[in-house]
């Protein structure tokens, strides 16, 4: 059988298509709730509802999909997430009232949480410390190339069809992959079509770490992630400023639908949006690894790179007190940029400090809080609309961003260090 040289870059490309489909699937509801809305007799609470159900979901599958990961192993968890996910969205398209649409939401998040477990396990596997931080800005880029894609694929398709055939073209899609994924995937020492060179390069890799934590069983796992200081910093990272990203993906839509007057057709143009959210996540892995490159050592670098990252933040209320829709998309395009260069260079971050065979789960703790921040963003936009009107979430994003990296850099740059038997 022939092998296939840098076979890494092919499972990294394949980790980048699937992200890419994760944000297509999760952001079509955003982008066609006009017409569900009209169709399903949805009002704008019902709509929140449905996302916090979501999200809900999305929280509970962090839990579980990072312990599947270690348990299973990257090849079948992922499977397992793609084939949830798929069936998922493939049954919002036939949902005929709102709670069936919730139910299949639900199910969405629950599958949907374990690709972005899943990742980092296979980043750590593959890949060098050198070649991570612009590994896991391909494959988070894929969410931002998604958001991208999917104002023109998913809009096109329901212009043609329907908003139902969109949602189950894209469940498609994703079981496509899912198998894909199941025929190609291995670890380097298993993997069939890996040349002996690159294997030869791999086979040290996470040694130490499988040294120091191979005894650790079930209770142990877990102790280890909640008595670390660390763990519960990073987890406080991302409860705080991933809520700007779901509001971008969530609520902006919805935003210039009710606030600018745009239309469901468009809506498309905020496209432009998440391609500055493409060049986020590639700065954050390029940028960081020139600083590698230059001697400085890596998770000081991921560090360097959200320092920049949060001086654009205070630009947000621009968004929501300008007249001009170039000054609304150009800050808009500035504050997704710079969200995604954070969190590429955060993601990084955390597969730089914690030891491989407890990667999964640790990542699925911390990506918990992901969702619990999302949650609340999402009740929180809610509440800001019935009462006041969307420029209170603007000015939230001010501080949020910030107040992350003051945490980060106070409480992380000590080395990972287990608890104490």
């Amino acid at each position: 059988m022939p092998k296939i040289p840098y076979i890494r870059w092919w499972i990294a490309a394949l980790l980048f298509l699937i992200s890419i489909l994760n944000y297509i699937d999760r952001q079509s509801l955003a982008l066609l709730i006009p017409t569900i809305q009209s169709e399903l007799h949805m009002s704008d609470q019902q709509y929140g509802n449905v996302v916090s159900v979501f999200l809900i979901a999305y929280a509970v599958s962090y839990f579980i999909s990072g312990w599947l990961v270690d348990k299973l192993g990257a090849r079948l968890a992922l499977f397992l997430f793609l084939s949830v996910w798929a069936a998922a969205d493939m049954l919002s398209g036939l949902a005929a009232s709102v709670l069936m649409l919730g139910v299949a939401r639900f199910f969405l998040g629950l599958g949907e949480a374990g690709g972005y477990s899943t990742s980092p396990k296979v980043v750590s596997e593959w890949f060098p410390a050198k070649e991570r931080g612009i590994v896991v800005g391909l494959y988070s880029m894929g969410s931002a190339i998604g958001a991208t894609v999917a104002p023109i694929l998913v809009l096109w398709v329901a212009n043609r069809y329907s908003w139902r055939a969109a949602l189950i073209c894209t469940g498609v899609l994703a079981l496509l992959v899912a198998i894909g994924w199941l025929l190609f995937y291995r670890t380097p020492d298993r993997h069939p079509l890996i040349t002996e060179k690159e294997r030869d390069q791999l086979k040290d890799l996470g040694a130490s770490d499988e040294a120091k934590t191979a005894a650790l069983r079930g209770v142990e796992v877990w102790r280890m992630i909640m008595t670390s200081p660390v763990v519960w910093t990073l987890l406080a990272a991302r409860m705080l400023t991933d809520p700007v990203w779901y509001f971008f993906l969530f609520w902006l839509p919805k935003y210039l639908h009710s606030a600018r007057d745009f239309d469901q057709q468009h809506l498309a143009q905020t496209w432009k949006i998440y391609l500055a959210a493409d060049i986020g996540f590639l700065f954050s892995g390029f940028a960081s690894a020139w600083l590698i490159k230059r001697r400085w050592e890596a998770p000081a670098a991921r560090r360097c790179v959200m320092g920049f990252a949060v001086i654009f933040f205070p630009l947000a209320p621009v968004i929501a007190l300008s007249d001009h829709l170039f000054w609304v998309f150009a800050v808009a395009m500035l504050i997704a940029f710079a969200h995604t260069t954070w969190l590429g260079s955060l993601s990084t971050y955390i597969v730089d400090l914690v030891p491989r065979p407890i990667l999964g789960t640790t990542f699925g703790f911390i990506g918990a809080g992901s969702a619990l921040g999302g949650l609340a963003m999402n009740q929180g936009v809610t509440w800001a609309i019935s009462h006041f009107s969307y420029t209170p979430c603007f000015y939230a994003m001010t501080f949020l961003h910030p107040l992350a990296f003051v945490l980060v850099w106070l409480l992380t740059r000590r080395a990972w260090k287990p608890a104490a038997s």
